[in-house]
């Protein structure tokens, strides 16, 4: 089989690629994740997974490489990855009673034939509202400061939900498995 590589420094998406059973190696790519000027959320994301299974192939020719990113945006605006206790709070009070969409990227390159596939998940949250304790209470348990809108929805952030819409919930989590297995077997691994 092929040598995969999940072109990611994140163990989330490190996780969750384990549940398919297959061998893999991660690599973290170095690449700008900066959005481009007026560039739209869905966009952005199938951009930065390409652009991250790309500078992985460059060094791994004959890998296939998945690649993927993630944003949450809440009334059209991206919530980037808040960084710190303060900017977390400011990001879960606007989410409070909101609906925000989350777009996970994903791309499949196969470097050694130069095939590519790559799509956008959108998956969609109804916040609860929450209180400034709620937020408080949250954060000091789960530090999610370098999670896209402050959430970890793969461990208590599932609490502050009031409901959940889309295709996959592993697309929350930053790699939506469903797609995942369907475009690897295009590359002929088959999961099962």
């Amino acid at each position: 089989m092929q040598k995969v590589i999940l072109a990611s420094s994140s163990p989330n998406r490190r996780a969750l690629l384990a549940r398919l059973g297959l061998p893999f190696a991660c690599i973290s790519p170095d690449i700008d994740e900066n959005p481009l000027p007026h560039e739209p959320a869905a966009q952005l994301v199938a951009r930065l997974a390409q652009e991250k299974a790309q500078k992985v192939a460059a060094s791994n020719p004959n890998a296939l490489i998945i690649g993927a990113d993630q944003v949450a945006t809440l009334n059209g605006q991206i919530l980037v990855k808040p960084g710190n206790h303060a900017n977390a709070v400011e990001q879960l009070t606007l989410q409070s009673g909101q609906r925000v969409a989350f777009y996970t990227g994903l791309c499949v390159l196969n470097a050694k034939t130069g095939n590519i596939q790559v799509c956008r998940e959108p998956f969609f949250v109804t916040f609860r509202d929450l209180s400034p304790s709620t937020i408080e209470n949250y954060l000091r348990r789960e530090q999610p400061y370098a999670c896209a809108g402050s959430i970890r929805a793969e461990n208590l952030g599932i609490a502050l939900f009031a409901s959940t819409h889309g295709e996959d919930i592993n697309a929350l989590i930053g790699l939506p498995l469903i797609r995942l297995v369907s475009m690897l077997k295009q590359e002929g691994i088959n999961v099962v």
